[in-house]
């Protein structure tokens, strides 16, 4: 009760800001992911009450919902949901008690879900729905004992980027729409619910929490995980919450976390969510990371015990400031948010663990990049893709990760450090809390850097940078001496000039890994798979990115010794990054295709519904990557 108190005076300053102007000054125009209707209506503010059924697989409960009406005309209010059981909606209005509201669910799309179309004989204020959840929603995963690490208490989480918390709640599930919530959630005694809001880590496991986040949000950050979770202190405004077995791991590897915060508002101005605390999922969190605000939902592969794949953290925490304060108005936008992110988390990987490390983890990246470019079509290369008729999670590939953040460095390298920092701060500060499109930040752009210091960067370089595909000609990489090195052994390797041992890898740290197995041929011969892994023992290494790596070159090579190894791995790990290529390279042959339907067939139970989803698309076409 106590931190509810102090949350919500927290939160005072953000939701004066938030009120300074209307919360969403987006031009964009209805979103193609969404049925509601926000230029009509927007909802303000959600009030949740929910009980969990293990047994069922289900939620249950009500979902209040603030309106405010812009169209004096209007008399519907549209929801998006997916697979919601609805079983009332009333008008909360005011008194007398008003009759219950007609609705109707729409046929569900297959992609979208159904709209909940609620009639309104007057502009009610205030809604009230009541509802379940289906068993098979696709933005939750139930796990049963046995999928987690202590065995002994089942588990749920949510992941509701990028359209999924309509399966959960009945919403306006678009990006455009912030809301501040609150919420009361009931479950079984002994296990421990978390929100993306205030989190009191002394909390009772009395089966009875109540959360707030008084911050206006969009509803993919819309977050819920319950499970037998344990709390450690890592900061003065942190903390890690896991599984009993995995917490002190944690704690050990994200300890830098207030430097990491600290570094971020030297930058680019104050962090203003009270809290950064982090909570590491079982293996089958189907992403690195998600940046849910307050409480970072986290994958436990990126423990390796040296802190080498933090950068995950890194990038969460910076979502902080690009994609949870100034958010994509627009799934088509959402390099505004991962390429913002991915920025800025190389700013904070620079200052808290060196220039070297930084700059070696942006090569890993923008050598992946141009391998998905040697085969991608050329609308899949656009910064802002048309998305019309696809899934809104088909714009979460590499490129506005890696070639937003590329756009971004090569606008520091032409205006200087000093004068693009200012720049950013300037624009989180500008658009805090709003979500917005790439339009709004091309004119933001040219009023505040490309209008002040006329001659270093045009329009068209911009707009080729947005909207042609590739990577321009100019664009800068940094240089690392350990890669220009680690070139040339690499290739004597491949010649086979020297053997394995030579190349005096048990040092490298993982960026050089990484940096070495995605630039040998994709296939070698069985004697040099085999030297590799007798001098580095590869095959069952337990850090996740260089077991992905060498697996995807062991199906490359045939090199069936590892396959045991790659089969563990592939079933302990739903991290859809780390899996689905490697569904994919298995399919491309007859042989092999049948060992990943083999494989599937026993990992699905414990994947989430993404990555199901991901490795059937896999399997039915070959060779792509996602």
């Amino acid at each position: 009760m106590n931190l509810l108190v102090r949350t919500a005076a927290a939160g005072v300053l953000g939701l004066a800001i938030m009120t300074s102007a209307h919360a969403n000054a987006s031009t964009e125009s209805r979103d193609p992911h969404s049925y509601a209707q926000p230029d009509k209506v927007r909802v303000t503010a959600l009030d949740l009450d929910l009980t969990v059924s293990f047994d069922k697989h289900v939620l249950s409960g009500s979902a209040v919902l603030d309106l405010e009406w812009l169209d004096p005309a209007a008399r519907e209010l549209v929801l998006d949901t997916s697979g919601l059981k609805i079983e009332r909606v009333e008008d909360m209005s005011g008194k007398p008690k008003y009759p219950p509201l007609e609705f109707q669910l729409d046929k569900p799309d297959p992609m979208l879900g159904s709209a909940l179309r609620i009639k309104m004989p007057r502009q009610a204020k205030r809604v009230v729905i009541a509802y379940s959840t289906s068993p098979d929603a696709a933005g939750l995963q139930w796990l049963d004992p046995s999928q987690t690490a202590g065995k002994k208490h089942p588990f749920v989480y949510s992941q509701s980027e990028s359209i999924a918390g309509r399966s959960w709640i009945p919403l306006q599930d678009t990006p455009q729409v912030r809301f501040s919530y609150t919420a009361h959630v009931t479950t079984p005694k002994a296990l421990r619910a978390v929100m993306s809001a205030n989190n009191d880590a002394k909390h009772a496991l009395d089966g009875d929490f109540r959360f707030a986040m008084p911050q206006k949000i969009p509803s993919y950050l819309l977050a819920l995980a319950i499970g037998d979770i344990a709390v450690k202190e890592i900061g003065p405004r942190s903390a890690v919450y896991a599984e009993p077995e995995t917490v002190a791991a944690a704690a050990k590897e994200f300890d830098d976390i207030e430097k990491m915060i600290v570094t971020t508002e030297k930058l680019y101005g104050p962090y203003r969510w009270d809290r950064y605390d982090i909570l590491v999922l079982p293996p089958s969190f189907p992403f690195g990371g998600m940046e849910n605000p307050r409480l970072t939902f986290a994958t436990p592969t990126i423990i390796a015990g040296d802190k080498s794949l933090v950068s995950v953290i890194a990038h969460e925490l910076a979502h902080s400031w690009s994609g949870n304060l100034v958010t994509n108005a627009a799934w088509k936008h959402v390099w505004l948010n991962e390429g913002f992110t991915t920025y800025v988390q190389g700013r904070i990987v620079e200052a808290v663990y060196g220039k070297q490390q930084a700059d070696e983890e942006f090569l890993v990246a923008a050598n992946e990049l141009k391998k998905e470019f040697a085969t991608a079509k050329p609308a899949e290369q656009l910064l802002v893709p048309d998305l019309t008729g696809k899934d809104a999670d088909d714009s979460l590939s590499d490129v506005p990760y890696t070639k937003g953040s590329w756009f971004l460095q090569y606008l520091e390298g032409k205006f200087g450090h000093d004068t693009f920092d200012a720049f950013l701060r300037g624009y989180f500060d500008h658009f805090a809390f709003q979500s917005i499109t790439t339009d709004q930040f091309v004119d933001y752009l040219k009023a505040n850097l490309l209008d002040k210091t006329p001659g270093k960067v045009s329009m068209d370089e911009v707009n080729a940078w947005l909207h042609q595909p590739g990577i321009p000609a100019d664009a800068p990489l940094p240089s690392s001496s350990a890669f220009a090195a680690q070139d040339e052994l690499r290739e004597q390797f491949v010649a086979g000039k020297i053997d394995a041992a030579k190349l005096d890898a048990k040092s490298w740290r993982t960026q050089e890994w990484q940096y070495f197995l995605d630039r040998l041929p994709p296939k070698l011969s069985p004697a040099q798979m085999k030297a590799l892994d007798d001098a580095y023992h590869l095959t069952g290494t337990h850090n996740a990115e260089i077991a992905f790596r060498w697996y995807r070159l062991a199906i490359g090579s045939g090199y069936e010794a590892a396959y045991p190894a790659m089969r563990e791995h592939m079933l302990r790990i739903g991290r859809r990054i780390l899996v689905v290529p490697l569904y994919s390279e298995l399919a491309k042959t007859p042989k092999g295709k049948a060992l990943a339907e083999k494989i599937y067939a026993e990992a699905k139970p414990g994947y989430h519904p993404m990555t199901r989803a991901a490795v059937e698309k896999a399997l039915q076409e070959p060779g792509r990557r996602r």
